[in-house]
């Protein structure tokens, strides 16, 4: 258990400023792509702002979960180890939830397909970290 938290921890925090560093080189260099950000849909009055900032940590905590249960299945060295289980998470959890979010919401399909990509890369970092971690 304690490995599980740690690892969720330290995952959590590395995908904290990778992200949000990430979003900044993005929309340094790719601002076209952000521009479909200015609608009402993605306005926020500030109240759950604090929800957006955690998220690296909820994400990487249930991910830490998910390792722990099925990180047996995972089987080579800790990078082939964390690219399996960044595919399987999107295969088994991204796509489904990018699906629905596309069929029932007013994004563009490169948002979409940019969130998937996002996705993917955050669950295999965190497969890399615990897989060094808590093999």
């Amino acid at each position: 258990m304690k490995k599980m938290l740690f690892s969720g921890v330290i995952a959590g925090m590395l995908l904290f400023f990778i992200s949000y560093g990430g979003l900044f080189l993005a929309i340094k260099f790719f601002p076209n792509l952000f521009a479909d950000y200015n609608n009402p849909l993605f306005n926020s009055d500030g109240d759950r702002d604090f929800l957006f900032y955690t998220h690296a940590f909820v994400i990487s905590m249930a991910l830490s979960w998910f390792w722990e249960r099925f990180k047996g299945l995972f089987k080579g060295v800790f990078i082939i180890r964390g690219l399996e289980f960044g595919f399987v998470y999107a295969m088994v959890a991204l796509v489904p939830v990018m699906w629905i979010t596309f069929s029932a919401l007013d994004v563009t399909v490169l948002m979409v397909l940019t969130w998937l990509i996002y996705g993917f890369v955050q669950a295999v970092i965190a497969g890399i970290i615990f897989a060094i971690m808590n093999p």
